[in-house]
């Protein structure tokens, strides 16, 4: 496995997961620029993504831990990042009610 190129919060999620085979984490894959007919996108297809063009050099998927650790060690992988759930920040409205007035 190559850590370098994993994110704080995958290399994190990896030590939580139980079983190293089930495909239980979604994660960015950030590549070089794709060619036609590469072998970097045989190993993508088998992983599971779908969308694959070379235009694009950011594909999303979810795997395992070993599959995780494998392409950690592809050249053409330049980092990978955990998926995590967005959630809304309070911007301190000073509790104002936008569009709305009191009669």
């Amino acid at each position: 496995m190559n850590y370098q190129k994993l994110d704080a919060a995958l290399a994190m999620a990896l030590n939580q997961v139980h079983d190293p085979e089930e495909r239980s984490l979604v994660v960015f894959i950030h590549t070089e620029r794709l060619t036609e007919g590469s072998a970097a996108i045989a190993v993508l297809e088998n992983l599971g993504v779908s969308d694959i063009n070379v235009a694009k050099d950011v594909f999303s998927a979810t795997l395992s831990p070993n599959e995780i650790s494998k392409l950690s060690e592809q050249p053409w992988v330049q980092y990978l990042k955990l998926s995590q759930k967005m959630r809304l920040i309070d911007r301190g409205l000073g509790g104002r009610n936008m569009g709305m007035s009191k009669i």
